[in-house]
């Protein structure tokens, strides 16, 4: 398209469209989005897809799913993209009004002295009237190059766009309550290490100080027992306070009082969802809400195309009148009082100062920018995707050497224990030891945590649940 109508274009456009009874502007084609044959990261020629799930197949924690139910359905985010539904599609119904007749009615009775025309007022003299009319009118553009209709493409490409934002607010929202709720097991992982490693380094602290009053064991080794138990002592508050937050973060999403929250298995006894292939890349452009919404925006970008060169034609419009007038009521509907019209008109610009040129270059560049939105969530797509799937199979290696080091420290921790109680080494080294195994404990508790968020990343990066229809996403019991 060119930035601007020539006369001989504009004639060309009117011939086409008389010709073929085609709307005017262009008819959409999806933007070219060149997807892999196959994501980083993943085996290729998978049909299946993680997406094909539901989020109650993927999460398996009963508190989980009573969580991300409830945030479905009282959670303000759910909500609140559900009235934007709801405007969008009275916008849409708005518009799409336009199409059809618009039929209407005026009815007037009035009582007055002299108000009619040729009775002048004479001192003391005159006459008083009554006049009584009704009408029935309708209206109607003849929509001959198909600007109304274009008008209407674009409200219903921009309702069906609010209704893929509100899916992808739904699959946020389940995002976000599952990670918060892999965050918060994670928390209570580590609450849990730091009040073991606060007792243990108490325990030791007790000992060190009784033989320090015997005068079998030296200043230093209480003052690294009492060290070390202050620092595990430390991180309880802290994370508590961490924990806290965690639960009145998790408490707003489900639309409820800040507050605590009620879990399910321990951290380390969640088990991961199995592996599930991540499906064909060319299949994420239907399935993720997301870019879905940027292509109905780029329909409705381009159908305003198509209403701007509209607004160069004439307008062509029917209108009709029937009703009656007379000075008594009961006659209003006589055959004498009676009066119709009917009547066509058309309006069109001739000079506006290049105001329309104006519109129609923005509504170019409007459909430039709604093309490259589209290609540029679809590159982030299959980006989101690849991360998630290198995030997941890198920490499933992590994971492993982490356990290792873990199940070698507690080894360590207690052949020091036994060394100790042999007489064979002091118990600064079993202190040595426990400081190297809870922090140990804690990277594999974080590890964990990252795990499962990963797949959480995965879900949403696949556009899960893309299956699902609106009701389906908040079912009072999946089970």
């Amino acid at each position: 398209m060119t930035a601007s109508l020539s006369p001989r274009t504009l004639a060309a456009v009117v011939a086409a469209v008389l010709a073929s009874g085609c709307a005017v502007g262009p008819n959409f084609q999806r933007p070219e989005a060149s997807a892999p044959g196959s994501f980083r990261g993943a085996s290729a020629g998978e049909d299946r897809s993680l997406a094909d799930l539901a989020w109650w197949d993927l999460y398996r924690d009963e508190r989980l799913n009573a969580l991300l139910r409830a945030s479905l359905s009282k959670g303000f985010d759910a909500r609140l993209a559900a009235a934007r539904v709801g405007e969008s599609r009275a916008i849409a119904a708005q518009v799409h009004g336009q199409r059809f007749p618009g039929l209407g009615y005026a009815a007037n009775a009035d009582r007055g002295r002299n108000a009619l025309l040729g009775n002048p007022f004479t001192q003391g003299g005159g006459s008083t009237s009554d006049g009584f009319d009704g009408y029935l009118g309708a209206a109607w553009e003849l929509d001959l190059w198909g600007r109304v209709r274009r008008l209407d493409e674009a409200a219903r490409a921009q309702y069906l766009a609010t209704q893929e934002g509100r899916r992808a607010v739904l699959l946020s929202l389940v995002s976000e309550v599952a990670t918060s709720y892999y965050e918060l097991l994670e928390l209570d992982e580590e609450l849990a290490i730091a009040r073991q490693a606060t007792e243990s380094f108490g325990s030791s602290l007790k000992l060190f100080n009784r033989q320090l009053e015997g005068g079998t064991a030296s200043r230093l080794d209480a003052a690294s027992a009492e060290a070390a138990m202050a620092t595990s002592a430390a991180r309880i508050p802290e994370l508590e306070r961490q924990v806290a937050i965690k639960e009145n973060q998790i408490s707003v999403l489900v639309g409820e009082v800040p507050g605590p929250v009620l879990r399910g298995a321990r951290l380390a006894e969640q088990a991961l969802p199995p592996e599930v292939p991540a499906g064909l890349p060319s299949a994420l452009l239907e399935r993720r809400p997301d870019i879905r919404e940027a292509e109905y925006a780029a329909v409705a970008a381009n159908a305003r195309i198509g209403v701007t060169i509209g607004g160069f034609l004439p307008r062509i419009g029917l209108s009709a009148i029937l009703g009656g007038v007379s000075s008594q009521l009961d006659s209003v509907t006589s055959r004498k009082a009676g009066l119709w019209s009917v009547g066509a008109q058309a309006t069109g610009p001739l000079f506006q100062g290049g105001g329309l040129h104006g519109q129609y270059d923005q509504a170019e560049h409007e459909w430039e920018i709604a093309k490259l939105a589209y290609q540029q969530a679809a590159l982030n797509a299959f980006a989101d995707v690849a991360n998630a799937l290198v995030t997941r199979q890198k920490l499933a290696l992590v994971r492993a050497e982490q356990e290792r080091a873990v199940r070698a420290y507690q080894e360590a921790v207690t052949l020091s224990t036994e060394r100790y109680s042999a007489g064979k080494a002091s118990y600064y080294e079993v202190i040595e030891a426990q400081l190297k195994l809870f922090p140990a404990q804690a990277a594999l508790a974080q590890t964990t945590r990252d795990q499962f968020t990963s797949v959480v990343q995965l879900y949403k990066a696949l556009g899960g649940g893309w299956n699902l229809k609106d009701p389906e996403w908040s079912p009072a019991d999946p089970r």
